[in-house]
């Protein structure tokens, strides 16, 4: 009888976690005992510390190796190392045979340890443009690594939940423009939401505006001050929904909001965040762009006028050739191609 346990691991942000969260969640729908390795950093422990579906969960004490000194890097270096022979024994115990990694230093000790020995396949998925240093080192050794960017990736599709598909639609008109700041909020966009916001009201165009946790005061009293009608928030369970009623948006590139959207067949004017690792969130969008599936623009390049420019395009065949970018049930066939190799 084929093993009914896995392991998966990695996180530290929301985009590896959301794509965490879909493997944990397309799993266990077939009646695998999950166990999830994650961090006691990051926000590992705040998604899964108390999930239902998880045989059990696993958070080591792990931290970054990227953008520290010397002495950083060799601390967090001895972390992850001293924590493999915990996840030989969670291997041992629940006789693992298959990890998969969705990437960030959470995932270093167990996909370390699925190296190490012999019998266990290792899968990992990317969700960037450009490959993380922890899966550029691991995918030598894995049996298979899925990216919507390679084209030698067994399935390119990334996983996104059915939601923004169920709510997908081709946009014909301008009626209604949201901005993205995502769940941490981007100070860049929401400055520019403000800073436009009464020239759109003036055109009879809607926004709606997710802030972020620590920016919605600020924001929320400008627009209170201004006399504005927004739909403004820090975050929602509804996103999908909020983005159904768009007929554009002006988003960070993150890998998994940047599928959201295109899954939603919503044109978007992507604006990287700067400081990203390797600057993937540019070569993410860049990706899409050189499709024409979107438009770029840096944070120091935004200004009324490129953006009134953009809103004039022939959006209508951008939101058209979305709908083929991205497939539905993207988890499934990921994890059929695990099953099958494994």
């Amino acid at each position: 009888m084929r093993n009914k346990s896995v392991v998966i691991t990695g996180g530290g942000t929301g985009g590896h976690l959301k794509v965490a969260d879909a493997f944990i969640e397309e799993f266990s729908k077939r009646g695998f005992s999950v166990i999830f390795i994650g961090s006691s950093n990051g926000q590992d422990s705040k998604w899964f510390e108390e999930d239902k579906r998880l045989k059990k969960a696993f958070f080591l004490d792990t931290k970054g190796v990227v953008n520290k000194g010397i002495v950083g890097k060799i601390k967090s270096i001895s972390q992850i190392l001293s924590h493999i022979n915990k996840c030989r024994s969670i291997f041992s115990k629940y006789k693992i045979k298959r990890v998969i990694s969705v990437g960030g230093y959470s995932a270093a000790p167990a996909s370390f340890t699925a190296i190490l020995n012999g019998d266990c396949h290792l899968f990992i998925h990317e969700q960037n443009s450009l490959m993380g240093k922890l899966n550029k080192i691991t995918s030598r050794f894995a049996t298979e690594v899925y990216s919507s960017y390679e084209p030698n990736s067994a399935i390119k599709d990334y996983p996104v939940s059915d939601e923004f598909f169920d709510n997908a639609r081709i946009r014909d008109e301008l009626k209604t423009i949201i901005f993205l700041g995502g769940s941490q909020g981007a100070k860049a966009i929401n400055d520019f939401a403000m800073s436009i916001a009464k020239d759109l009201k003036k055109i009879n165009i809607e926004i709606i505006h997710q802030t972020g946790k620590d920016d919605y005061d600020r924001v929320k009293k400008f627009y209170d001050k201004e006399n504005l009608e927004i739909d403004v928030f820090a975050f929602s369970k509804e996103l999908a929904a909020k983005m159904n009623k768009a007929d554009f948006a002006v988003s960070r590139a993150g890998a998994s909001t940047l599928w959201e959207l295109c899954a939603n067949s919503l044109p978007t004017l992507f604006i990287p965040y700067p400081y990203a690792a390797q600057d993937h969130q540019y070569t993410n969008a860049k990706f899409l762009e050189e499709k024409g599936l979107c438009y770029i623009l840096r944070e120091h390049e935004l200004s009324r006028e490129k953006f009134i420019e953009i809103l004039k395009k022939d959006n209508y065949s951008v939101s058209k050739k979305l709908v083929d970018s991205i497939r539905y049930n993207a988890i499934e066939s990921i994890v059929d191609d695990i099953l099958e190799k494994s």
